[in-house]
């Protein structure tokens, strides 16, 4: 993913929790904005609830390479925050992508197959 795919200021973050919509599972909750950028945009929270450094930059690489999988079939000017819930770090990358589809489907971000 590029430098400008990802959203890293503060103040970004705060403007799509405040303005855009959540949506839910078990092991993430993901806030959807849409905006005019050409492209997507992509920010990571991952808490240290989760695990121990380790635990948490593989389940921000595992969300990384899922959104690189799933690039074509997102919504292409939109802005995606992804917060990882605890039990995220139990997934290996083939059911943390299928958890990441189901939350991005129901938030209506990737179309049903």
């Amino acid at each position: 993913m590029n430098k400008h795919q990802r959203i890293k200021k503060n103040k970004e973050f705060q403007h799509v929790f405040k303005k855009g919509k959540s949506f839910a599972n078990r092991q993430f909750i993901v806030y959807v904005l849409k905006g005019e950028q050409p492209e997507f945009r992509l920010g990571l929270s991952v808490s240290k609830k989760v695990g121990n450094a380790v635990a948490r930059n593989r389940v921000k690489r595992y969300i990384r390479q899922t959104f690189l999988e799933l690039k074509d079939d997102l919504l292409p000017n939109a802005d995606y925050i992804i917060i990882a819930r605890p039990q995220a770090a139990t997934l290996d990358f083939h059911e943390s992508k299928k958890s990441l589809e189901h939350v991005l489907k129901i938030a209506r971000a990737l179309p049903k197959k």
